[in-house]
């Protein structure tokens, strides 16, 4: 099973609508992340996801099939490496952040990486093509043929 660990606020600050959210009201912001990645994820098989959030937990976020995370006095990074450390088969692990210094400890402890920056355009551009097929499918045929000249 394939498990991603994703370092929240991280994520947060590389998806500009969220970014903004943040600075105004940090638990909409977690929780409309938290939104987004249970769509993300929604039906996906054998994917375990742990969301890690700086502090203490606000507002429960209820969101299925994603563990919330909140390090307390410590630092998310801490708790996400404490986490890759408890791991007994790390390849399975698939780290979210774009923190050097945890990239690198990932790295070392033999885990998949992706950045936050390539993670936010996966699961933003997912969201944009669902909403075409959405609208597409919304389409009668005529309109489709109408609108494309088939």
């Amino acid at each position: 099973m394939r498990h991603y660990i994703i370092d929240g606020n991280n994520l947060i600050g590389k998806i500009g609508a969220l970014q903004n959210l943040q600075k105004k009201n940090k638990q909409s912001s977690r929780e409309k992340l938290a939104f987004i990645l249970e769509s993300y994820f929604l039906g996906k098989q054998n994917i375990k996801v742990s969301l890690h959030f700086d502090g203490f937990p606000g507002e429960s976020i209820k969101v299925q099939n994603i563990r919330i995370i909140y390090s307390g006095k410590k630092t998310a990074d801490d708790e996400i490496k404490s986490q890759i450390e408890q791991e007994k088969n790390r390849r399975n692990l698939i780290v979210v952040s774009s923190d050097h210094n945890l990239i690198e400890f990932a790295r070392v402890c033999g885990c998949d990486r992706k950045s936050c920056e390539d993670f936010a355009g996966g699961i933003l551009n997912r969201s944009s093509d669902d909403e075409e097929k959405k609208k597409i499918d919304e389409m009668n045929n005529d309109e489709f043929k109408r609108l494309f000249n088939v």
